[in-house]
């Protein structure tokens, strides 16, 4: 069940973390920090879990509920990214842990523990955290914070499709579909291109 149970179990502030973008073959990847200030003024009939069992329609709308939640101090959250060049330099999940500190390091309050989606730690600033795998079923924070960082990534592949239509970005969000590895075949590779992931890294070598 997602629900706050483990950020009360945990005393002061807490950041939940998550990102959006580990897997596709282009575009960067995308984290974003959620801190609740209040545990008691979420809307009662509102359901908050992992953004892949939302809809794009429902990701929205509760998008412009974080939004307003924000600007009634409810919640805090920050977005933060790596590029497709840090992705082939410092590897994918080097690349996500880059991205999340870049998320934390938008947040003044130092008193903050972290939750992070994953098995992995960020060692930051000596600053508490506590990594839970499936995180964003079980967290709210976390939850919110998937859902923000995949709203915000959808929209920045669909700008990116604006200048490469024939990949598809706008649908696939530069996953590795049928549609975009024929599109690789045919036109090349972009810049925005994961040249370290196959079969990018193989296609590469043909093109």
């Amino acid at each position: 069940m997602t629900d706050f149970s483990i950020e009360k179990s945990i005393e002061g502030p807490v950041i939940g973390l998550d990102e959006v973008g580990r897997g596709p073959l282009a575009g960067p990847v995308v984290s974003c920090g959620c801190l609740f200030n209040s545990y008691d003024n979420l809307p009662k009939n509102i359901k908050i879990t992992d953004s892949k069992k939302h809809t794009p329609k429902q990701r929205k709308k509760l998008f412009s509920l974080f939004k307003k939640l924000q600007e009634e101090k409810i919640i805090e959250f920050h977005l933060g990214l790596a590029s497709v060049n840090e992705i082939d330099e410092f590897n994918i999940l080097e690349a996500t842990k880059i991205s999340m500190k870049r998320v934390l390091d938008k947040f003044n309050n130092s008193n903050s523990s972290i939750i992070i989606d994953g098995n992995f730690s960020l060692n930051y600033k000596n600053i508490y955290e506590k990594s839970l795998i499936s995180g964003d079923k079980i967290s709210i924070s976390i939850a919110a914070a998937s859902i923000i960082a995949k709203v915000h990534r959808d929209r920045l592949m669909s700008l990116y499709d604006r200048k490469f239509r024939v990949y598809g970005w706008k649908k696939n969000s530069g996953y590795g579909t049928k549609q975009h590895i024929n599109a690789i075949y045919e036109n090349g590779i972009t810049a925005q291109h994961r040249k370290t992931f196959e079969p990018i890294k193989s296609l590469s070598k043909k093109i």
